[in-house]
């Protein structure tokens, strides 16, 4: 697979027509792959609910768009907002584990995330609502 213009496009597109306002690509080869990598477009009205992933880090790069990252302490409130922006030299973070986080999309935004093991499916203690 080539990630170019193109698939992003279409990854916009998809999003633009999503409910939920933003649409993943799954980048791993097989199912048999443990890695969590994927590529999330973004509209800016989507909402990303607050959330922690409590054994692995989490990178996030900016490939299109504009977006903020924003981290919590464990009583939810903002700690710091990291201002995605591949004009300002802003490309990516690392999220430490069991930090919790969201993000918001300022336009049309592309992001990568790749996390460590299998994917799980988020707990209800791991994910609150903004």
């Amino acid at each position: 697979m080539i990630i170019n213009d193109e698939l992003l496009d279409e990854l916009l597109i998809k999003a633009a027509a999503s409910e939920r306002r933003r649409m993943n690509l799954d980048l791993r080869g097989t199912a048999d792959d443990t890695s969590q990598r994927m590529l999330n477009a973004l509209m800016p009205d989507t909402v990303v609910p607050m959330h922690r992933h409590r054994t692995t880090a989490e990178t996030v790069v900016l490939l299109r768009g504009k977006a903020t990252e924003i981290l919590f302490n464990d009583e939810f409130v903002e700690m710091q907002r990291i201002d995605l922006d591949r004009e300002r030299g802003n490309i990516g973070i690392q999220i430490p584990i069991g930090v919790w986080h969201t993000i918001i999309a300022h336009e049309p935004s592309v992001i990568i995330e790749m996390k460590d093991g299998a994917y799980e499916p988020m707990k209800p203690e791991d994910v609150k609502a903004i």
